[in-house]
């Protein structure tokens, strides 16, 4: 049923998902899905609040930045020299979806998945920092350096609204009445 999990659920069940499953998940990015009587079910992906991306290469990292912004988030880059000169050479409607912030391990720093282009040892190193962290558990989506398949479904989240249209008589605008 709708509140068991999307269609792009359903490839968390595979050992590899097929390399199309976010265009096929968009098919149905905001749709209706069927459900018993007196209730009205939506289905919709929307993109995460903010995507840490963590690669030391510029290829790398612009690959990340294409992902994210293709899902419509926001990236956030460690302020680094090489980070810095990568910004700079942005164009400015894109630099204003890119965040530079001095220490992404901070409490403060708000984002909900990170992307990491590295080594498994890096892996484990930015697990055990986000481990630390107060908060939700943040998923980490590595690839090894240069590998062009950012997994662009971990970047977007499935909301599924059921609404109780019977508890009013069938008409759901009656509940929201004082």
């Amino acid at each position: 049923g709708p509140k068991s999990g999307g269609p792009l659920y359903l490839y968390r069940l595979l050992s590899q998902a097929p390399p199309d499953v976010l265009s096929r998940a968009q098919r149905v990015a905001s749709a209706p899905l069927p459900g018993p009587t007196g209730e009205r079910n939506l289905y919709r992906l929307v993109p995460r609040d903010g995507v840490l991306c963590l690669a030391e290469d510029d290829t790398d990292r612009q690959r990340q930045l294409d992902a994210v912004l293709a899902v419509g988030s926001r990236a956030l880059w460690p302020a680094q020299a090489k980070t810095r000169a990568h910004w700079q050479r942005l164009p400015r409607d894109i630099q204003a979806r890119v965040s530079l912030v001095d220490e992404w391990a901070a409490q403060g720093t708000s984002f909900d998945a990170v992307l990491l282009h590295g080594t498994p040892e890096e892996l484990i190193a930015v697990q055990q920092v986000l481990a630390g962290r107060e908060g939700p558990v943040v998923s980490v989506e590595r690839l090894a350096p240069g590998d062009p398949a950012v997994p662009l479904e971990r970047l977007v989240v499935e909301r599924s609204v059921s609404i109780n249209t019977a508890a009013a008589g069938g008409n759901a605008s009656l509940m929201a009445m004082a």
